[in-house]
């Protein structure tokens, strides 16, 4: 049995209701394992709202691994709204973190790590951003991240004798497909869910994913003064 990783999400209601939601990554490739005994539904199909450039063959890959890990969380907040006043506590393997927030903000978090590491080729390239997850990050936070994580991927294309891409070119071309899946899979949800929670959830997350483009110049300069004693 492969190492695992462990981030436990849960989800307190003013009401006392309590809702856990525990994930397990195999530590070592950071995919997200799947749920055993859970049966996905009809709307994970992988033709159904398929998203436009999806290189998974329907008639080989007959549900979207994505949707797949989606369709429990979906089902198990089916009745709440995005508007929801929730306590959420997260813990991994180091720490836990606590936030007092909307359902669509804590869920905006969880289906985060779903989409980066459940099983969806496009978004791959986000995988490593699991490992180091930051629950209700800025987006002064996740611009950050994010620039660290692409140039830290550029020394290790280098060490291996590929060509680095030091002008974040590329990362414009992540977020490009990101949004993309974004808005495919929010129809897809959209089609499933009785409720506005997670649909609301990718909006936040395409939100994210609209901005950090835009911000990552400006972060860069606004950043580069904290950098001057490695000039």
């Amino acid at each position: 049995m492969p190492s695992q990783y462990k981030i436990h999400y849960r989800f307190r209601f003013h009401n006392g209701e309590t809702i856990e939601i525990p994930l397990l990554l195999d530590e070592d490739t950071l995919t997200l394992l799947p749920l055993s005994g859970h049966a996905p539904p009809a709307w994970t199909e992988t033709a159904l709202h398929q998203c436009k450039g999806c290189p998974l063959d329907p008639g080989t890959h007959s549900h979207c691994p994505i949707a797949v890990h989606l369709s429990w969380i979906v089902e198990i907040f089916h009745d709440h709204n995005s508007y929801d006043e929730v306590s959420v506590e997260v813990i991994d393997g180091r720490r836990s973190y606590l936030k007092e927030t909307s359902l669509q903000d804590g869920l905006g978090s969880l289906v985060g790590i779903i989409m980066a590491s459940g099983g969806c080729p496009v978004l791959e390239p986000l995988r490593p951003m699991v490992r180091f997850h930051l629950p209700f990050a800025s987006l002064e936070e996740t611009e950050f991240r994010m620039v660290s994580m692409y140039l830290v991927a550029q020394y290790i294309r280098l060490k291996r004798g590929g060509h680095p891409d030091w002008s974040l070119d590329g990362l414009q071309a992540i977020y490009d497909r990101v949004q993309a899946v974004n808005k495919y899979f929010a129809d897809r949800i959209r089609s499933a869910s009785r409720s506005d929670a997670g649909v609301n959830a990718i909006v936040i997350l395409d939100c994210f994913a609209r901005a950090v483009p835009f911000a990552i110049r400006t972060m860069m300069r606004d950043y580069e003064k904290y950098f001057d004693s490695y000039s």
